[in-house]
Formats: structure tokens, C-alpha cells, sequence
């Protein structure tokens, strides 16, 4: 032991320090004074830092917003009934409009009796650029003071499942007809209809025309098809939910003018926080053209049902899950951080030693030796 101590070793510095346990640790460590703190080794430690906050913020977005996994199956069982919901604003009087359903199964529905109808002035729904300018306030209910905003139009984003099932959740109520100022020119009606879930036709034409004993033949002069949708739905409704053809406009050019919207009606199941919304979806494809006075002018909407389930899921991972993931992001930084630095300074230690060789001077002079 006195050999030890001549030779300025501290016996303290060899075996366990705090205990046997300690004896089996197997991660290297250096003291204080052995390290040396570099700049470059700064910039890697904030750079390291930097890109760790960047992937644990996205890991952290794409947690919270969770994963949405589309599946198409057949569906399952027979569905008999289905709801069509309808708001629309026809630039005729209500008196001059006929509205029928007519389905593949040859039932017929006058749509009249079950649709409210009320007068109203088409000013108050478009503006001067014949831009739907009714809005809708946070219960989803029409109003004429806000402008029509959606969260997707400010800039908020695409909608998810969970921000879908939370809009579901509000009450389902129809909007009041804005008080007619002036002369009323046009007919506003909506309501919903338990239909057969078939394909269907659903017409609004003139009084009169297109089927025998429907009233009096109405002159072709007050003919203006012109119309504005602000809610066509399918299933429960849903009055926050934006569809395809929601916010439509379209204007009669002449009076003879046909308007046909071909849906292709997908049932839609969403499902999130243990929440199920059953609903529907549908593409739409729209042709509009001016007709001989031999034929219907109107609006026609011919839908038919898709025979396939959409199901919409959202699913997260658990906390610990995460947790994990967070952990592996910032060690694999970390690894990749370290090789970085290391590959880097033994690079500019090789090209130190090749500028030193090439060019430096040494103890006799440069490397041609000392000027005579």
C-alpha cells in the first residue's frame, strides 16, 4: 500500500465506492477534469436539441390528433327506412311549386305534406355576387347576421373524427325563415322525410306540369328555377355537418332551365372515444341545361344507394406508448447526434494534421529545412 502512495495513487480511486452493487456498473464515466468543452461540441448538443424538440412536437401532434383508419365492407343487414333532409329556397312563390318523391320501388310521396313551406325574399340569401351570404351560429341554426364561415374556410383545418362526433352532439333544430323584407319572392322549404332506402327520384317542377291533376297549369312566364341549397343530407340530421351540396347556388338563365344532381349515397359509420355517429355520405355530380318548352323544367335529384359501409375509426395509442416513443426519439438523436460529432472531429483532425504536414514548421525549421 505504501507503494501506492509514493507513486501518488489514491487507493480510493480503485473497487466499489459506495457499495458492491456499484461494482457492476457498466456505463463509463469520466471525471470533471478529464472533459473538455469544445464549440463545436456546443453546436451539435443545440442542434441535437433542436431536431429532438421538432420530432417530439410531431410525435406529440400526431398523438393527440390520433389515427383515422378507413375500412369498406359490405353492410351488414337490411335497411328499410332513410331520412332525406332538405333546405332549399326556390325563386317562386310557394303556391307555384309541386314537390314529389318518387322511388324505385314505384312508391310515390308528395313531399309537399311533410316539407314546411314559407315565403321569403331571395335577397336575404345571396348577396349582390350571388354568394350564399346566410351563416350558420355555433348551434348550426342559420343566421342572417354572421356571413357563412366554416372552421375550414378560416384556416382551422380538415375536420377530424373526434371534431365530427363533438359537432353531432348539438342540438338538431331548423333554423326560422329570416322576416321577409318587401315583397316576397320566393319559397323557402325544409324538413325532414322518412323515405325507403332505395333509389329515388325527388322532383320540384312547376304547378301543373310534369303530372296530370297536380293543380292548375301555371303560366310559363313565372317559371325561375333559380334555387339555393343550405342543407341536402342524408340520415340523422345533423345541421353542423357540412355536406357537398350545402351552400349551392346556381341561377335559372332562361325559363325553361333543368337542373339535375346525380348522389351516390355512401352509409358512413363514425367512430371515436367510444362514440358511434351512423350517417351517410354522397358525391354529386351536377348538369344543368336549357330545355324545349316540350319538356320539365325543374330541379331533379336522382340518388341512389351504394351498397358497401364506410367505417371511419379513430384510435390512439396509450400514454405509456407514447411515453416510449418520446424516449426512443430523443436516444436515437442522441446516437445519431454523437456519431455526427464524432465522424466531424475526427474529419477536421485529419485535415489539421495534412495543412501542419504540408505547410507548418517544425523544430528544424519549415519542411525544405532552414533557408541558408
Amino acid at each position: 500500500m505504501d507503494n501506492f502512495e509514493k507513486h501518488g495513487l489514491n487507493e480510493d480511486d480503485f473497487g466499489a465506492k459506495t457499495g458492491i452493487v456499484s461494482a457492476f456498473d457498466a456505463f463509463p464515466k469520466s471525471k470533471p477534469q478529464y472533459v473538455t468543452q469544445t464549440s463545436g461540441g456546443g453546436k451539435w448538443t443545440v442542434a441535437m436539441l433542436l431536431i429532438s424538440s421538432i420530432f417530439m412536437w410531431t410525435e406529440l401532434g400526431r398523438w393527440w390528433r390520433g389515427i383515422e383508419a378507413h375500412t369498406f365492407a359490405v353492410e351488414r343487414g337490411v335497411g328499410h327506412d332513410m331520412q332525406i333532409n332538405l333546405d332549399i329556397v326556390v325563386k317562386m312563390h310557394c303556391d307555384d311549386l309541386h314537390v314529389n318523391v318518387q322511388d324505385a320501388s314505384g312508391d310515390r310521396i308528395l313531399a309537399a305534406d311533410k316539407l314546411a313551406r314559407e315565403a321569403t325574399t331571395w335577397s336575404q340569401w345571396v348577396d349582390e355576387k350571388g354568394m350564399h351570404k346566410l351563416g350558420k351560429n355555433e348551434n348550426g341554426q342559420l343566421d342572417t347576421g354572421l356571413g357563412w364561415h366554416s372552421k375550414h374556410d378560416e384556416g382551422f383545418g380538415e375536420e377530424h373524427v373526434h371534431d365530427i362526433i363533438a359537432l353531432t352532439q348539438r342540438r338538431a333544430k331548423w333554423a326560422r325563415t329570416p322576416r321577409p323584407r318587401g315583397k316576397p319572392d320566393s319559397c323557402r322549404m325544409f324538413g325532414s322525410m322518412d323515405l325507403n332506402k332505395v333509389q329515388g327520384d325527388f322532383h320540384i317542377t312547376a304547378r301543373g306540369h310534369g303530372y296530370m291533376g297536380m293543380g292548375q297549369h301555371l303560366d310559363h312566364d313565372k317559371f325561375n328555377f333559380s334555387h339555393i341549397i343550405s342543407e341536402m343530407s342524408y340520415g340523422p340530421y345533423y345541421p353542423s355537418l357540412v355536406n357537398p351540396l350545402d351552400r349551392t347556388v346556381n341561377s335559372a338563365i332562361v325559363h325553361f332551365h333543368k337542373f339535375q344532381y346525380y348522389l351516390s349515397v355512401v352509409p358512413t359509420v363514425y367512430l371515436a372515444n367510444r362514440r358511434i355517429v351512423n350517417t351517410n355520405q354522397y358525391a354529386v355530380t351536377e348538369h344543368s341545361k336549357t330545355i324545349s318548352d316540350h319538356q320539365i323544367p325543374g330541379i331533379f335529384f336522382k340518388y341512389d344507394i351504394e351498397p358497401i359501409l364506410l367505417s371511419v375509426e379513430e384510435s390512439r395509442d396509450g400514454f405509456l406508448s407514447f411515453v416510449i416513443k418520446i424516449v426512443n426519439i430523443f436516444s436515437g438523436v442522441m446516437v445519431a447526434g454523437h456519431w455526427g460529432f464524432t465522424l466531424s472531429d475526427w474529419i477536421r483532425e485529419v485535415i489539421g494534421k495534412r495543412r501542419r504536414s504540408n505547410g507548418g514548421v517544425g523544430v528544424l525549421g519549415n519542411k525544405h529545412g532552414f533557408d541558408e
